[in-house]
């Protein structure tokens, strides 16, 4: 599977997404595989990266958007322990800007992002469900969701950059990886901390 191969399977399925929306049926697609992605050999965009360089970024880029959502959803609540909301904070101002790195390298590599609600819930996603109980919960409550389901969010990032970690070969790619995995196992550790006194 090269580059070229996700950017033509993303690209379908944009496509897909766009069409199945019409009946409420949303496609989902996983970290580990894609429906209809081939092993064929061909010429990648880029020297400098390569399939697990291009997965990682296209996934990450998801799943930091969501943990966004879900620190934004916590952030427009009142009656929340400052800890947790200083949290909440840390990690919208952090991933942010990440967000905006990895789609500049995917723009570089010659690969489509993912369109918005393409993944699954593997990798420590939350389902819609999730997201809704998150939404209705109010002060103590909240902020205990809130962590744990961050705890998990977090464990599925670190899990998805240990990969790239491992596989990729675009530096920056990897070192970001690197980061990710010090980043958020020292925010696990602060999270089951506070959860543990709240």
């Amino acid at each position: 599977m090269t580059i070229r191969t996700v950017h033509r399977v993303l690209a379908i399925g944009a496509i897909a997404i766009a069409g199945t929306a019409l009946t409420a049926c949303a496609p989902t697609t996983t970290h580990s595989g894609m429906p209809g992605m081939t092993h064929a050999a061909g010429p990648t965009p880029s020297a400098t990266a390569n399939d697990a360089d291009a997965m990682f970024a296209t996934m990450m880029i998801e799943h930091h958007r969501q943990a966004i959502e879900m620190s934004d959803a916590l952030l427009a609540k009142t009656g929340v322990d400052p800890r947790v909301v200083d949290l909440a904070t840390r990690i919208k101002v952090a991933q942010a800007p990440e967000i905006t790195t990895m789609r500049g390298w995917l723009a570089d590599w010659g690969v489509p992002s993912a369109a918005p609600g393409s993944m699954d819930h593997g990798d420590g996603m939350m389902s819609d469900a999730d997201i809704a109980a998150l939404d209705a919960a109010s002060g103590p409550e909240a902020a205990k969701l809130f962590l744990e389901q961050m705890i998990a969010h977090h464990e599925g990032a670190v899990v998805m950059a240990r990969t790239e970690k491992a596989d990729g070969l675009d530096p920056s790619a990897v070192a970001l990886a690197v980061a990710i995995i010090r980043a958020q196992t020292a925010e696990i550790a602060e999270m089951k901390e506070l959860l543990a006194q709240l």
